[in-house]
């Protein structure tokens, strides 16, 4: 399975509008990071969950060792770019800790029991990330 290739192909998709081939398209948002050793803009396509008005967003990265790439990137700098269904903004990426991120963590795995999953293949806490509209 060719990660970036799904995604390449995900994103054109979800931009164009249409359906995206085994996804709900109403469940994912494009995020624009900028690369902490280039300096360019990576588009990472993932699902969220809606949290008022702030959208988070999981880095489990399947229950890899290591954070993925695009979190790794907006810790560097946390200004983002959100698209989500038609609408495109500035965002800014906070990464929540302590009591909200383990109350959103618990209420995450219950609601996705695949984050469960994720969660007990690696030793690293995952990350949980607030995206506000700037």
């Amino acid at each position: 399975m060719d990660v970036k290739e799904i995604n390449r192909a995900t994103i054109t998709q979800f931009r164009a509008g249409g359906e995206i081939e085994g996804m709900h398209r109403e469940r994912l948002v494009l995020l624009t990071t900028t690369g902490r050793r280039t300096g360019k803009p990576h588009t990472t396509p993932m699902m969220f969950h809606l949290d008022g008005d702030r959208l988070l967003v999981i880095a489990s990265n399947i229950g890899a060792p290591t954070h993925p790439d695009w979190y790794q990137n907006l810790v560097s700098n946390p200004e983002v770019s959100v698209e989500v269904g038609d609408d495109e903004y500035a965002a800014l990426a906070t990464p929540l800790t302590g009591a909200e991120r383990d109350h959103m963590w618990t209420m995450l795995k219950q609601l996705y029991p695949f984050f469960a999953d994720h969660e007990s293949k690696t030793d690293r806490t995952i990350p949980i990330v607030a995206l506000t509209r700037r």
